[in-house]
């Protein structure tokens, strides 16, 4: 089974390396089709709630742009450039607000008894870095990730098909919030990826749990967002917007966090300038995005494995694409909960 793609992912792809072939849209692997990265997910199904570990046992060269207003991070200044450590070896991804940065020292015990981190002489360090989302306010909000949900996600981690949907960190994510929490979407967790006819892979992950609505690029309509007063249909938070109505998202409540990975040998200088770019595919597939009550963050990693060449700019180009093609995924794989209905569940798009 070959994944469809968008209009718009196809056409960047051609203007970058010429027209597509079979080879360039692979199966359902997601994020692990960049080779040494594994993904792990654990789910706390009572809430529901919990945590997605990226594993890359051998190191990457990591970079990170936060670009909403209420960001939940660990370990982000390590990432800057002109700071020493080079390569991480891991990212988790948790639910759980705050809280959930626990879910790293999880990861971090996890790792260290493989004997996997940056060498210090008299130990070896973990480094890994984390970004979290607000989802409390779904079910009991006592129950939430911590350091065991990040050890066994990490445990977990393979290099199989990325399993989307209402898993790991996207387990409790939630989209279309300017109307209050009572005309809201699931979100949920999506994955894809390039893979282009020189072997350069480009690919990315994305917890969708935004204030804004999920819109489909190519055709500009909504797939998944703030729903009608009577829950029947979707308002479109573009028209809600431009109608100067007051807008219900409450501060911290949200954020959308991502991982997008490449093959491709890059410096730390040039991995940042990749998740920079790699933003553009948020504001392609989420409106409004990276608001004040966003936590919005995308981290960029590259394992080297691969020996051809490409410059920051092309992988950035293509980190986009595949974010917005994963933000889509992500409203289309979830599932819905009681009183807060999925993509597939309301039946059409939103009138553009």
């Amino acid at each position: 089974m070959v994944r469809s793609r968008s209009p718009l992912f196809l056409a960047v792809a051609f203007l970058l390396v010429g027209t597509p072939g079979p080879a360039d849209l692979i199966p359902d692997f997601g994020l692990t089709a960049v080779k040494s990265l594994k993904v792990g997910h654990h789910t706390l199904s009572e809430r529901p709630t919990g945590c997605t570990v990226v594993v890359a046992e051998g190191g990457a060269v990591a970079g990170v742009d936060v670009r909403g207003g209420a960001p939940g991070t660990r370990e982000t200044d390590l990432l800057d450039p002109v700071n020493t450590v080079e390569r991480v070896h891991a990212i988790v991804l948790s639910g759980g607000s705050a809280f959930g940065l626990d879910a790293a020292s999880g990861t971090m015990r996890w790792l260290e008894e493989r004997g996997i981190g940056f060498d210090v002489s008299v130990a070896k360090v973990p480094i890994v870095p984390a970004a979290i989302l607000f989802d409390l306010g779904l079910g009991d909000p006592k129950v939430r990730p911590g350091a065991d949900c990040g050890y066994r996600a990490a445990q977990a981690a393979s290099d199989g098909p990325v399993v989307e949907g209402n898993v790991g960190a996207g387990a409790g994510a939630t989209v279309g919030k300017l109307g209050g929490p009572k005309r809201a979407m699931k979100g949920g967790l999506g994955s894809s990826s390039l893979v282009l006819s020189g072997g350069l892979v480009v690919a990315a992950l994305v917890v969708v749990n935004a204030v804004g609505d999920v819109v489909d690029p190519a055709t500009g309509r909504v797939v998944a967002g703030v729903r009608e007063p009577d829950g029947q249909g979707l308002a479109d938070a573009r028209r809600l917007i431009r109608s100067g109505q007051a807008l219900a998202a409450r501060p911290g409540e949200n954020t959308t966090i991502a991982v997008v990975a490449t093959n491709a040998p890059l410096t730390k200088a040039e991995a940042t300038k990749v998740a920079q770019m790699a933003h553009d595919g948020l504001a392609r597939a989420i409106a409004p995005v990276h608001l004040p009550v966003d936590g919005d963050t995308v981290f960029a990693l590259s394992t080297g494995t691969w020996n051809g060449t490409a410059s920051a700019g092309q992988v950035g180009a293509l980190g986009a694409e595949a974010i917005a093609d994963a933000v889509l995924r992500a409203v289309r794989a979830a599932t819905g909960l009681p009183g807060l209905p999925a993509a597939r569940d309301l039946g059409g798009p939103a009138k553009p």
